[in-house]
C-alpha cells in the first residue's frame, strides 16, 4: 500500500469510528468502545414473530424500493455478531401498518452471517400523524445476541424534513441513526447502510 492510500484508509478509518464513537486497543490486542448504538421506543405497532425472511416485496406492493444493510458488531466496535437476530416493522408507503394479516406486510427477521451482515429489501416508510405532526419516514429494529443487551431502534432518513419537530429522530441520541439514502449502483438501485453495535450483557 503507497503512502497515499495508507492516509486515506487511515482517515477513512478514524472517521467512521468517530462517527460512532472511540475505539481503544489494549496491550493484548483485545478491543473496547463506546460505539453502541442507541435505543429508541418501540412504538404501539410491534408484532411478535414476524417471518424469516430479507425480502419484504411482494407483488402489487406500493412504493420505493430500499435495501436496507448493514453489520452486527459486538461493543468493542470491531468484532461481527454471527446469527444476531435482526427484526424490522414500518409503515406502508401510505402510512399505515400491517397489524392482523397473516401475511406480516413490512415486517420480517433475519439472521447475520459469519460476517455479521444482514440485508432486507423492503420499500422507503411512508409517514402517519402522531397527533397534530407527522412522523418522520422510519424503520423500527429489534436486535437480538446471546450475551448481548437486546437493542429496541430506529432507523431515520437525512433529509427529511419532518425529523426537528419528532421528539425522537431530534433527540441528541438519534442523530448517527439519521442516515442517507445511497444510489449505490449504476442502474440507481437504493440503499442505506446501518451498521449495530450492541452492547454486552
Amino acid at each position: 500500500m503507497d503512502r497515499r492510500n495508507f492516509l486515506v484508509n487511515g482517515t477513512m478509518a478514524v472517521f467512521a469510528l468517530s462517527i460512532f464513537g472511540k475505539t481503544v486497543r489494549a496491550a493484548d490486542g483485545t478491543f473496547s468502545g463506546d460505539c453502541d448504538t442507541s435505543n429508541d421506543i418501540l412504538g404501539p405497532f410491534y408484532r411478535a414473530k414476524a417471518p424469516m425472511r430479507a425480502d419484504l416485496t411482494y407483488d402489487g406492493l406500493q412504493g420505493t424500493r430500499l435495501l436496507i444493510k448493514g453489520k452486527v458488531h459486538t461493543d468493542d466496535c470491531v468484532t461481527p455478531l454471527h446469527k444476531a437476530v435482526v427484526e424490522i416493522w414500518h409503515c406502508d408507503s401510505s402510512g399505515e401498518y400491517d397489524n392482523t394479516t397473516k401475511e406480516f406486510r413490512h415486517r420480517a427477521r433475519w439472521e447475520t452471517n459469519e460476517k455479521g451482515e444482514y440485508s432486507f429489501l423492503t420499500i422507503l416508510p411512508g409517514k402517519y400523524l402522531n397527533g397534530e405532526l407527522y412522523r418522520p419516514s422510519h424503520v423500527h429494529f429489534r436486535v437480538t445476541a446471546p450475551g448481548h443487551k437486546e437493542l429496541i431502534s430506529q432507523l431515520y432518513f437525512k433529509g427529511d424534513p419532518h425529523i426537528p419537530e419528532d421528539p425522537w429522530a431530534s433527540s441528541a441520541k438519534a442523530v448517527n441513526r439519521i442516515l442517507p439514502i445511497i444510489p449505490e449502483s449504476t442502474k440507481g438501485e437504493l440503499a442505506v447502510l446501518f451498521d449495530i453495535y450492541l452492547d454486552k450483557s
